[in-house]
């Protein structure tokens, strides 16, 4: 294994553990240790609206593991995985390089203890590369203009697009439709984009609640309809079964599970693989 140069932390020293951000909130419904007393408050607020939210982060996870190898299997070996959270293995560089070792991933989030962490996700494959970009997904114009996207990522070639699980943390003023078009524009005929997102089709109400304990914190959470997740995928042609609750989205590329499956309530979050024609 080999690994590139460590980011520059100087310029980001504050950690703002005063207040909740999705990444760690995240990190710690998945059972890990990276978060903060905020975010502890936070999520455990939500388990109070809804007992089922510690599901969707698991089923993510899955989700995003699944789809990286199919995209790899189709010969995908260049992701750009936007909001990337805490590093907790597999990673998409595992899964991918471990398909085509000569892969090559670029890693974005906003999270001053992500960056802190970035160094687990820049240990690549010494044929591929893994690159790390401290960027927000509303602020496009960084991550596209960014020297670690172009010099890791042939943008002239397919490119597989993630957006697992952040999307709900837009809201309709930043308009999220348009920030996936334009990182969709840049990249050629024959890419893909997975995504994953909250919904509150099942459990409007408890999900309401849950998105009501964010923004007392400052946090943007807006679940949205089957309806209106499928219009990030406008002009690309869905991968079969298409926008499916994550379970039942391509379950035989995932690991044996001894487990029983969620009911689509419990999961909430739609799912799909799209690629650019």
């Amino acid at each position: 294994m080999t690994e590139q140069p460590e980011p520059d932390l100087g310029t980001r020293v504050d950690m703002r553990t005063d207040r909740p951000h999705p990444a760690r909130v995240y990190d710690y419904l998945l059972g890990g240790k990276d978060n903060f007393a905020a975010d502890r408050e936070a999520a455990q607020k939500g388990l109070q609206a809804n007992p089922d939210s510690r599901i969707p982060p698991r089923e993510n996870r899955l989700f995003l593991r699944r789809a990286v190898r199919y995209l790899a299997e189709q010969g995908i070996d260049q992701f750009l995985d936007i909001g990337t959270g805490i590093p907790s293995a597999p990673n998409v560089h595992h899964v991918a390089q471990g398909i085509n070792p000569r892969s090559r991933i670029v890693y974005v989030d906003n999270d001053p203890i992500v960056l802190a962490h970035a160094r687990a996700l820049l240990t690549s494959h010494p044929e591929g590369r893994t690159d790390y970009i401290d960027a927000d997904l509303r602020d496009v114009d960084t991550i596209l203009r960014s020297a670690a996207l172009r010099n890791t990522l042939d943008l002239n070639r397919p490119v597989g697009l993630l957006l697992i699980a952040i999307l709900h943390f837009v809201g309709d003023e930043h308009d999220p439709w348009s920030l996936v078009e334009r990182l969709l524009a840049v990249l050629p005929a024959g890419s893909y984009l997975a995504l994953s997102h909250l919904t509150g089709d099942f459990r409007p109400e408890a999900w309401e609640q849950v998105a009501e304990v964010y923004r007392r914190q400052g946090v943007t959470m807006k679940v949205r309809s089957k309806e209106r997740i499928e219009r990030f995928f406008t002009g690309l042609e869905l991968v079969d079964p298409g926008l499916q609750i994550l379970p039942a989205w391509r379950p035989d590329l995932g690991e044996a599970a001894d487990r029983s499956s969620p009911s689509d309530a419990q999961v909430s979050v739609y799912g799909a693989v799209a690629r650019k024609p």
